[in-house]
């Protein structure tokens, strides 16, 4: 069985797509979209500190709906625009991620969809 869903409390998808899709069965897997440092306003703070932590926190929204926490992330993958802002991102990832850490890929890429983001990131969640 498949459950598609937006969180509230975190800005609306900015194109057709769920925020997570959960697979229940003998196992729950849930995958989220990536996801940007938008407030739930729509606005979008300056500098990747404050995204990543945005970003988190709407992470953080869409594993509480699935019943799940951030000890069940199998997999994060990060999109930085600039690889100057590593720093600052992976000191906000790396006190969020729980242990044992997940696997993850980092990747720098010429832009995201809005340019004003300079981070974002996806998660897979089991249980």
């Amino acid at each position: 069985m498949r459950r598609h869903w937006n969180p509230s409390g975190i800005a609306a998808p900015v194109a057709k797509y769920s925020h997570a899709v959960l697979v229940t069965g003998h196992h729950k897997l849930l995958a989220v979209s990536g996801q940007l440092g938008i407030a739930p306003d729509g606005s979008m703070p300056e500098g990747c500190e404050a995204q990543a932590k945005l970003i988190f926190a709407a992470l953080d929204r869409c594993l509480a709906e699935a019943g799940m926490g951030r000890r069940h992330v199998i997999r994060l993958n990060t999109y930085l625009v600039d690889l100057a802002d590593r720093p600052a991102f992976m000191a906000v990832r790396d006190a969020w991620v729980a242990d044992p850490p997940p696997a993850s890929t980092l990747v720098v890429v010429k832009e995201l969809v809005r340019p004003e983001a300079r981070v974002e990131v996806e998660i897979l969640a089991a249980a």
